[in-house]
């Protein structure tokens, strides 16, 4: 049971910096930046935010690489 436990407390320090990121991105704009694609019509709406994803994914790649050297 022991490596099931360590999964599940892994999942939660996850769930806590996904969190944490969510939070502190909304206080910086993430989501409403420029190009990023916010459609609504009626009871439809639709949200695709491409270039906060870019951000994120530029600044997770330049945090891995220095981690990693």
């Amino acid at each position: 049971m022991a490596p099931f436990g360590r999964i599940i407390l892994l999942m939660g320090v996850v769930l806590v910096l996904v969190g944490g990121i969510l939070i502190l991105g909304d206080k910086f704009g993430l989501g409403k930046l420029p190009g990023d694609i916010f459609i609504q019509k009626g009871n439809f709406t639709f949200f695709f935010p491409i270039v906060s994803t870019l951000i994120i994914s530029i600044i997770l790649t330049l945090l891995l690489n220095i981690f990693k050297k």
